[in-house]
């Protein structure tokens, strides 16, 4: 393709390889985001109902990302080193929809940092986000080193970071053929294991936080609960309360309640909760909406569809279980997921879970 051959010849002329440019492309990334603010709220509004404060806090304002990036830049250039770290050329990055703006801009930085040329797709699915990127990117960066392209392709390069949780084996078949190596964000369902010794008003507020938060579409959330038979009945208690307080009595009205990206995420979502467990909890579904309440599934069982499958919305089974190792057994026949969590106040409760979980990372 001519931008990979534009990039490519950019990058054999050692374009991207001073200090000085590397820190300036590094610095007009967090120019753009600064000097658009309103605009990145608008667009992250329209693609995923989220709020102004959201944005500003987990996009523009306190992401350490480009800050660390230009300082190790730094400490890495300017001491003496017998390890020659070297970039290795046009690198492709694939952004994702349920983070759009992060999971573009964060590998971006990364890839400047190294002094490598890079080509840019942001994910389609979030429109009003790659409009904008489509638009500021060109204006700040390098237009022969830095490159966006309107379609998910094919990409020929040296290294292919595709950030989505769907179609990575396609995406890794499709590289193999020509041995380019490809870094994936994996996906998986996140276990949290609820102790009988624990607090459960602090226990809750993280869980229905970690959940529900960006619509629940995240690859880091909570994907069930584990919970201990004798606190389930006052933790789905205190997570109802603690809905209330976030989102109101009626989250569908709450402008901090994010919506699906679009209906084909929707249905998936809806067809998982109507046919798993019974709902404690929200259930409601509006479809011209892209509205899903966050909902809390009890009486769920292994074989329920929702416990084979990736939610990327706002559901969260829970099962019972009747110690940890109970819990650790459940775990480890799972497929291995990015985050195990744990809540207890037993100090040997944690690093048994530690020790024993296959899952952790």
């Amino acid at each position: 393709m001519q931008k990979v051959q534009r990039a490519r010849l950019a990058f054999g002329a050692g374009r991207t390889l001073t200090e000085s440019f590397r820190l300036a492309q590094m610095e007009a990334v967090v120019l753009m985001l600064e000097e658009h603010e309103c605009e990145w709220v608008e667009a992250l509004g329209k693609d995923l109902h989220k709020v102004k404060v959201e944005t500003v806090l987990y996009v523009i304002v306190i992401d350490p990302t480009p800050v660390e990036s230009i300082c190790f830049l730094q400490s890495t250039t300017l001491d003496e080193c017998r390890v020659v770290h070297e970039p290795v050329g046009v690198v492709f990055i694939r952004g994702s929809w349920c983070s759009p703006v992060q999971m573009c801009l964060v590998p971006l930085l990364g890839a400047i940092a190294a002094g490598n040329c890079a080509i840019l797709s942001p994910s389609e699915w979030a429109a009003h986000t790659a409009e904008l990127l489509h638009r500021l990117v060109p204006f700040y960066l390098d237009n022969v080193s830095h490159q966006l392209l309107t379609n998910s392709v094919t990409i020929y390069g040296v290294i292919h970071l595709y950030h989505t949780a769907f179609a990575k084996p396609h995406i890794a078949e499709s590289a193999a053929h020509t041995l380019t190596p490809v870094t994936l964000i994996i996906g998986g369902k996140n276990p949290c294991y609820v102790d009988r010794e624990c607090d459960i008003g602090t226990t809750a507020q993280r869980l229905v936080w970690a959940r529900f938060h960006n619509a629940g579409q995240s690859l880091v959330a909570p994907g069930y609960v584990l919970c201990h038979a004798q606190v389930k009945a006052r933790l789905v208690q205190a997570m109802k309360s603690c809905l209330i307080h976030f989102y109101g009595s009626d989250p569908r009205e709450s402008k901090s309640f994010g919506r699906l990206i679009n209906l084909e995420v929707f249905n998936r979502v809806k067809d998982l909760l109507w046919r798993s467990g019974k709902v404690a909890v929200g259930g409601q579904v509006v479809e011209a909406e892209k509205y899903i309440a966050p909902t809390i599934l009890t009486e769920v069982t292994e074989s329920d569809l929702i416990m084979h499958q990736e939610v990327f919305g706002p559901v969260l089974p829970i099962l019972t279980v009747n110690d940890v190792d109970e819990a650790i057994t459940f775990i480890n026949k799972q497929e291995k997921a990015l985050c195990v969590y744990a809540y207890s106040t037993n100090t040997k409760v944690r690093p048994i879970i530690l020790q024993d979980s296959h899952q952790r990372c």
